[in-house]
């Protein structure tokens, strides 16, 4: 069984990569040859992705002129969150409502590349064993920026969050609509889904064993552009 749906969240603000986000949405950002944006579409389509969705807020435009041009051979669809911002939980939700079948879900923060590509199909085939939500995540000693505190901790495959957590959440994902079954509210964070998961024990992960890129700040930027110059 293959995943044919996948969901980019690309509605931040970026108001830490100020100035730059001033007049360039963050997904837009260049690294090396390629923007944040189109690494995360590559992943997915080199996946065997069919159709994609991509959330937008800031300087929306820029990101559908972007998309046009490159003129992908795949689906690809606007979730549109201009009037009000739904946070990561309401954004995934709002924009994934017609996928009847388990969705990818990526944050384009990260610099994907195809080192990814066996590590998103292995996240697959683990969410097919558990047929529960699955993350890709990272030990923070592999993390370029050292910041990191830790998001969870991972033992046989299971996720729990405690005092403290050596992994940190890579921004890769495999979900369903189920896991909103609860959710009334209209904006959220997917923290809420993730800690209910892992109270009922359903939330599993897979270690990535790649370096990890994560562009979260101008001063970040900075760093991380001087090495894939």
């Amino acid at each position: 069984m293959k995943i044919k749906h996948g969901m980019i969240l690309a509605a931040g603000l970026g108001k830490r990569m100020q100035p730059i986000t001033l007049k360039t949405p963050k997904p837009l950002i260049q690294i090396g040859n390629k923007n944040l944006l189109e690494r995360a579409i590559e992943l997915l389509i080199n996946h065997g992705i069919e159709e994609i969705v991509i959330n937008v807020h800031h300087l929306p435009d820029q990101i559908k002129d972007f998309i046009n041009s490159k003129k992908y051979k795949v689906k690809i669809m606007i979730s549109d969150e201009q009037k009000i911002l739904l946070d990561t939980g309401g954004g995934i939700l709002h924009a994934t409502r017609s996928f009847k079948k388990p969705f990818v879900a990526v944050n384009p923060d990260t610099l994907w590349s195809d080192a990814y590509c066996n590590e998103l199909k292995d996240l697959e085939d683990l969410y097919f064993k558990k047929k529960k939500p699955c993350l890709l995540l990272v030990n923070k000693n592999l993390s370029f920026d050292s910041s990191f505190k830790g998001d969870f901790n991972l033992q046989n495959d299971l996720i729990s969050r405690d005092n403290s957590n050596e992994f940190i959440f890579t921004g890769l994902q495999i979900l369903d609509q189920s896991v909103f079954n609860s959710i009334k509210d209209k904006i959220f964070s997917m923290n809420k889904i993730w800690n209910y998961l892992i109270e009922e024990n359903s939330l599993f992960g897979n270690e990535s064993k790649q370096k990890f890129h994560h562009l979260n700040t101008k001063a970040m930027y900075d760093k991380i552009s001087n090495l894939f110059q």
